[in-house]
């Protein structure tokens, strides 16, 4: 049997708690991925949830359909629009409580220091 004192264990297991729910918040922030459309419908980026482009599809014709500077205006509007939509998700996952109940009982008290 372990000698450790029922405190120490109770931290220990709060921090194995806090790892797991890390690891959850962090699987969901992973998981986000925005895709909006540019303008014309032609230009559909994938971004995550950091703003990052994961992905990028053009619809068949695009390239000759555009002008080089129409493309490109139409590949950056769709970029800003799912980044946006992205950060938004990213926002509303945070303004959840990730943590759970922060009152949580299972948290172990901080004993008084005496003088």
């Amino acid at each position: 049997m372990s000698d450790i004192h029922p405190e120490v264990q109770a931290a220990l297991d709060a921090a194995r708690d806090l790892r797991h729910k890390i690891a959850d918040l962090r699987e969901k922030i992973d998981a986000i991925r925005a895709r909006r459309p540019s303008p014309s419908g032609a230009v559909i980026p994938e971004v995550d949830a950091m703003g990052r482009l994961t992905d990028l599809y053009l619809a068949p014709g695009t390239v000759d359909r555009f002008e080089s500077h129409e493309l490109v205006a139409e590949i950056i509007a769709a970029i800003r629009e799912s980044s946006a939509d992205a950060g938004r998700q990213y926002e509303l996952l945070m303004a959840q409580d990730p943590w759970g109940d922060a009152s949580d009982a299972s948290q172990p008290a901080v004993p008084e220091q005496v003088s």
